[in-house]
């Protein structure tokens, strides 16, 4: 089956002059959950990957740009929640929406967007890249964004210095069985070795780029049964001891598709497409149940897949990690196996 592209229908159906709604009950959004800003830097940087954005979909990055604009303060720090009244409901923090905060706006200042969303998005970057976080994954995102500024601006020394920072944090490899640095997997693992990868490239340092490789290849393998991904469930698994289970979690899927993309870019190495190839197969059928985890009808992404079958709920991070791993399916042009 030949990738189709993104449908971004039901993201503007989640979406107002605010930003994005983060709930759904079915397709339709709903209002009384509010926003954060977790979701609106996904999608933020689902828009800045569009290499010919249409005129909807500029229009789209700027509400989300300001929203993120609006949730950081004067440390570089950001809040999350915003309610529907457009109140914020939380402090500012550096959990994980620091790091899409930041992954965000590196790329949006190094994306095809207009010339004052790339102005406004550095701006913000090189004030929200003086934190750092407590939380891997949220450095792990942070250095996705940082590394994207780094390959276009390379003087740029706040992007440089998270780099190195995440990557003197990982650590070497370990000589152990089981590479991971983690005692268990959680969620959004591949952000991990995707962070490494990308890491290692804008640095230079191929030995980075080797770990980060060397990881992606071990996750991978312990979430893949008979050919098709099998995730870990939504509370992980020991490293230990991985077993797979429900409910699997698309952002699991989304992020293996991202950082198969960048082994693949990196390495020339055919078998990175392939799996991105069973990434977006996930989505189409090939999985546990054999049910498709996207909706053709509606454009939204299923929040989750149960023993019975997809959670019909079409909320923000689903929908988003399915439109990630569409667009990437289509940009590389690969072909996804048949469910």
């Amino acid at each position: 089956m030949t990738a189709l592209p993104a449908d971004f229908s039901h993201l503007f159906r989640m979406s107002d002059d605010t930003g994005l709604l983060e709930h759904a009950r079915g397709a339709v959004p709903r209002r009384e959950h509010g926003y954060c800003l977790d979701d609106v830097a996904r999608g933020l940087v689902l828009l800045a990957r569009e290499g010919d954005p249409t005129t909807s979909q500029v229009r789209l990055a700027d509400v989300y740009l300001a929203f993120v604009a609006h949730a950081q303060d004067s440390s570089g720090s950001f809040r999350n929640r915003l309610a529907y009244d457009r109140r914020w409901m939380d402090l500012p923090g550096t959990g994980d929406w620091w790091g899409r905060a930041v992954w965000s706006l590196g790329s949006v200042a190094t994306g095809a967007g207009p010339g004052w969303q790339r102005a406004e998005a550095l701006d913000r970057f090189s004030l929200g890249c003086r934190q750092r976080s407590r939380w891997l994954r949220s450095m792990s995102y942070a250095t996705l964004g940082a590394a994207q500024v780094v390959t276009m601006l390379p003087d740029h020394e706040g992007a440089r210095r998270v780099l190195v920072d995440f990557v003197e944090r990982i650590g070497p490899p370990t000589d152990g069985v089981c590479p991971w640095p983690e005692d268990r997997l959680s969620y959004a693992n591949a952000r991990i070795p995707d962070a490494l990868l990308a890491a290692g490239a804008a640095l230079g340092d191929s030995e980075v780029v080797r770990h980060g490789s060397h990881l992606l290849d071990w996750l991978v393998g312990v979430q893949t049964v008979d050919g098709h991904l099998t995730p870990v469930p939504a509370g992980g698994s020991p490293v230990a001891s991985v077993r797979s289970g429900f409910d699997q979690q698309p952002i699991e899927v989304a992020a293996i598709a991202d950082a198969a993309a960048r082994a693949s870019a990196l390495s020339g190495e055919v078998r990175w497409r392939g799996t991105l190839a069973t990434a977006a197969a996930w989505f189409e059928g090939a999985n546990d149940v054999g049910a498709a985890m996207h909706d053709p009808a509606t454009g939204g992404g299923y929040d989750g897949l149960t023993v019975t079958g997809p959670n019909a709920n079409q909320g923000a991070e689903s929908t988003i990690a399915w439109l990630l791993t569409s667009q990437l399916a289509s940009t590389v042009g690969c072909e996804r196996p048949s469910p």
